[in-house]
């Protein structure tokens, strides 16, 4: 358990934290919520130890290892893909190689019978030990399963990774991560890189982690998947919620609600004091009251409510005069990147007001699908635009056709038009660009504020053909909302790349899987696809693992042997369930102890008088493992019984 105490941290005079406090417990899987610059991915910095705090402590059991992806990763190693993520195993690689030392001396020498032989002999034991320990035979198999999990196909595992592109460097990083199997493992968006495949398998893999987890993500599903507490954090403050994120939603809401209350009273009651001082301040026979008063209103804790996290700006997509029915028609497209065959011979039609997500593992031609329909990439086969057709196209790299020198605000304004010309600051601010923002130049933009400013540029422009390549990365949650609800609104003909199944749900009518066979159309969004999907997976494996049934056993008659097997069966069983009687009881004592000292943990004050005391922490783990052992025993009584 990690204790976090009274943390302070200050940047240019504003406070990111005053004095925050929680515990993070073994198998707690949080995840980090706010809106963007309120600090989630600091305070994912500050427990890893990158970013000095101010103020305040954060104790870690002794030997506690953390494990830390951050958002941006850039690599310049000449290490293959499989030898990178291979250092996640330092130590078991470490004694492989002084075993391998070991069996070569033992080979070359002859002295047998001396002191230093037998020591090396006793050495070898040692080494064996550790390498099993840290399952040292089993790298190979381990580092294989989590790349393949990931997305890698064998081919990439000798590749270099200062060859690879940002994405999938961070999927080696998050490799390593995994595999090296730390105490905290802490997420700054995981699955930005992922497609939906890799991100539904690290889903998998994180629920059955054994260790705790804190993550920051955009993407709902991800985090109602895997989380069972939410920390939302603004204000220099954080209020933390026993529950995943949906639900931490109407927690919040009803929260809010009471705050609404509760600020409302005390207006009535400031508005009331404030009455009685200008009565009572003129008179000289209660001059003494109205001080008083002005010091119980200066003493005050003024409720402030929480900021409204709902969409409150409705945003739409100006159209432009409709297309002829036909929007797209691809007839035997194919594509190479060298000897690389990403498409071939697909032939298909987008019509009219369909609405399609591009999903598949990455580097089955996606992207290079949307480039070939809208950058014109270079390609064999035909592929034309239909009557009236105009595009407009966002991905992350178009960004790079605005001018540098232009500030954020005269990009928009260049292209706005009408009513929502007056409203262009309330809409950059949907796309995360605050305040002073507005006015930063498009050239000292980072790579994610370039993409959402390309994003809130073509909502202004009217298109009756949207092509979006991974149009939520970067944004938050009430962003992603914003665009969500504008593109259900869009009457014209739409493809989106995205691996955010929170945004697809209920957003496309026709899903386009992306495979090595090729391109196949599914009828229905992509809560129907994944359903489909997962039946026809099921199914291969029942093919699979089909065997013959065993014969049912003969009943056995009831011959006075089975009666007297039978009582002492019914003896066991009763002793077995006293056991297990005795053994739910102790979990409980055992439980309750645990979840005081938890609740004086939380108590700033009670919390530095328990520090203190050099042997609490021994004392508290031994207390958590004799409650572990309880709870071992209590699985194999009742196995038995």
């Amino acid at each position: 358990m990690i204790a976090v105490s009274n943390i302070e941290l200050h940047f240019s005079g504003r406070t990111l934290f005053g004095g925050v406090s929680f515990l993070i417990n073994d198998n707690d899987k949080i995840g980090l919520t706010g809106r963007n610059g309120a600090g989630k991915s600091t305070l994912l910095k500050v427990l890893k130890g990158i970013q000095q705090i101010d103020g305040g402590d954060i104790m870690y059991p002794k030997g506690t290892i953390i494990g830390y992806l951050p958002q941006e990763l850039h690599s310049q190693s000449s290490l293959t893909v499989m030898n990178e993520t291979k250092k996640a195993f330092e130590l078991a690689t470490q004694y492989m190689a002084e075993k391998e030392d070991i069996m070569h001396q033992m080979e070359t020498r002859t002295d047998y019978e001396t002191d230093s032989y037998m020591d090396l002999i006793n050495r070898l034991g040692e080494v064996e030990h550790q390498i099993e320990m840290h399952d040292g035979y089993g790298v190979e198999e381990q580092t294989e399963r989590v790349l393949k999990g990931l997305g890698f196909d064998p081919a990439d595992f000798e590749k270099e990774m200062r060859t690879l592109s940002g994405g999938w460097q961070m999927r080696v990083e998050l490799a390593k991560i995994l595999l090296a199997k730390p105490d905290l493992v802490l997420l700054d968006e995981p699955t930005n890189h992922l497609d939906i495949e890799s991100v539904l398998w690290l889903e998998k893999f994180l629920k059955e982690y054994p260790g705790a987890i804190i993550m920051v993500s955009h993407d709902r599903s991800f985090l109602d998947n895997i989380t069972n507490r939410t920390i939302e954090v603004g204000n220099g403050d954080i209020d933390d919620y026993n529950a995943p994120y949906t639900k931490y939603i109407e927690l919040r809401k009803e929260r809010r609600e009471q705050q609404i209350g509760a600020q409302k009273n005390q207006q009535r009651e400031i508005a009331q004091i404030e009455r009685n001082i200008e009565r009572f301040r003129a008179k000289a026979s209660k001059a003494t009251f109205a001080q008083s008063l002005i010091k119980k209103l200066d003493k005050m804790d003024i409720i402030e409510v929480d900021e409204e996290n709902a969409s409150a700006m409705n945003l739409r997509f100006p159209m432009t005069q409709a297309s002829g029915k036909t929007v797209v028609e691809a007839k035997h497209i194919s594509k190479s990147f060298g000897e690389k065959l990403v498409i071939d011979n697909q032939t298909f039609n987008i019509d009219r007001g369909e609405k399609i997500a591009f999903v598949g593992k990455n580097g089955m031609g996606k992207t290079t699908l949307t480039r070939i329909m809208v950058d014109g990439l270079e390609h064999e086969g035909t592929l034309k635009f239909g009557h009236n057709v105009t595009v407009g196209y966002y991905a992350q790299h178009a960004a790079d056709s605005m001018d540098g020198n232009d500030t954020v605000l005269e990009v928009v304004d260049r292209v706005a038009t009408g009513d929502i010309r007056t409203k262009l600051r309330d809409m950059l601010g949907c796309f995360l660009f605050k305040g002073d923002d507005v006015f930063k130049k498009v050239k000292v933009l980072s790579g994610g504020e370039k993409g959402r400013l390309a994003l809130c540029k073509m909502i202004l422009e009217p298109r009756n053909f949207l092509v979006l390549d991974e149009p939520t990365n970067h944004l938050d949650m009430m962003s992603k909302e914003i665009l969500k609800n504008a593109l259900k609104q869009f009457e014209g003909t739409m493809v989106i790349v995205s691996h955010d199944r929170d945004f697809l749900h209920d957003l496309t009518t026709k899903t386009f899987e992306f495979t090595r066979q090729g391109i196949k159309e599914h009828i229905g969004d992509i809560t129907e696809f994944l359903e489909k999907k997962q039946l026809e997976d099921m199914r291969l494996l029942t093919k699979k693992d089909e065997v013959k049934k065993p014969e049912p056993k003969a009943k056995l008659q009831d011959t006075s042997a089975n009666i007297e097997q039978k009582k002492d069966k019914d003896k066991e069983a009763k002793k077995l369930k006293a056991e297990v009687d005795r053994c739910e009881a102790k979990i409980a004592e055992l439980e309750n102890e645990v979840a005081a000292l938890d609740k004086k943990l939380q108590d700033p004050i009670q919390f530095q008088e328990l520090v203190k005391d050099t042997n609490f922490y021994t004392n508290y783990e031994k207390l958590k493992k004799q409650l572990e052992s309880e709870m071992a025993r209590w699985e194999k009584l009742s196995e038995g019984l």
